[in-house]
């Protein structure tokens, strides 16, 4: 019987030695590339034998996954897979897995972080302190006003791992707390003793709003101007989620026209962000570089998480977190 074969299209981590280390024990073949722009061509050519493919940014479309000749299995190394053509995969009978538990309190932090960094206006209170220092004196004016966190409503859209995590995070502050998260299980209302409301209910509620969804179909453009209309002027919007839930656009003249009042914002619907895209350069808004996930213990995590679903493969057992379970994996 053949070995195992096992490709990585692109990958974060500064190198690979581990996985060559780990695979090399299992009697794994193992090769990889860094291909997170690659062509449908140049991803083929790593990965078009091998029976399973780990993928990180690269695109898995349908022309990828329809030249994939052995392909069991694939894992997205990440929580979002919104890279991945799932029905493309699930018609060519190939089970495709994820690690949605691995970088939770990560994401959930930068949250937190730029929740904190907007409301207290961090960059401003950096920029008036340089100009305080020029001047020999304290310029305080062009910041109010200022609020403080007791006494508002945190609204969080999407009520799964990390949603969650920032609920229980910011149970400290004395804030009321409301939900939208319309898949939202009964036992997870009653475990946080809540209610899922209307979307547009929580937007004018809340003074922070934090997104916590995955990109579909269905959440594209989730937050628009219409939704951002909705907001108070002294609200602030803040997305770790996935790029593409928020119009980055209609937020930035949102921000212009003093629609709401500042925004916390990670990620990107083209990623990297164009240099010239207007939000970097807002001064209502506080941009961080999609590393929301990083921590060096995250980081080992997701790591060993892939190989024990590779290791489960080799058992004849399904991976820990299938997107399709109506794929039956074949272990041939």
């Amino acid at each position: 019987m053949p070995k195992l074969n096992v490709v990585i299209t692109d990958y974060v981590e500064q190198d690979l030695k581990w996985e060559e280390e780990q695979f090399k024990g299992l009697g794994v073949d193992f090769a990889y590339d860094q291909l997170k722009l690659g062509s449908p061509e140049q991803i083929l050519t790593l990965a078009k034998d091998a029976d399973i493919v780990i993928v990180n940014m690269a695109k898995m479309n349908a022309e990828v996954i329809a030249g994939l000749r052995r392909c069991k299995l694939i894992i997205r190394h990440g929580v979002g897979y919104d890279n991945v053509d799932v029905a493309a995969v699930t018609r060519r009978n190939i089970a495709f897995s994820y690690v949605p538990d691995y970088c939770m309190e990560e994401v959930a932090e930068q949250a937190v972080m730029l929740i904190f960094a907007c409301q207290r206006k961090l960059l401003l209170q950096n920029r008036l302190l340089q100009k305080s220092a020029a001047e020999g004196k304290w310029v305080f004016d062009p910041i109010y006003p200022v609020y403080r966190l007791s006494g508002k409503t945190l609204g969080i859209i999407g009520l799964g791992r990390i949603g969650a995590a920032v609920w229980r995070m910011m149970q400290g502050f004395k804030m009321r707390v409301l939900v939208s998260d319309p898949y939202l299980s009964d036992a997870r209302k009653k475990e946080y003793g809540i209610e899922s409301l209307p979307l547009d209910h929580v937007l004018k509620e809340s003074d922070i709003v934090t997104v916590h969804t995955p990109l579909t179909q269905e959440t594209h453009h989730l937050i628009d101007e219409a939704q951002l209309k909705l907001m108070k002027p002294s609200a602030i919007l803040v997305n770790t989620a996935r790029g593409g839930i928020v119009n980055l656009q209609a937020l930035d003249k949102a921000l212009r026209e003093r629609w709401i009042a500042h925004a916390g914002i990670d990620v990107y619907e083209k990623e990297p962000p164009d240099p010239d895209l207007a939000l970097l350069h807002n001064e209502r808004a506080i941009c961080t570089p999609h590393l929301s996930w990083l921590s060096e213990e995250a980081g080992w995590s997701i790591r060993e998480k892939i190989v024990e679903d590779v290791r489960r493969y080799l058992r004849g057992e399904d991976p820990r977190y299938q997107v399709n379970p109506e794929v039956k994996i074949r272990f041939d």
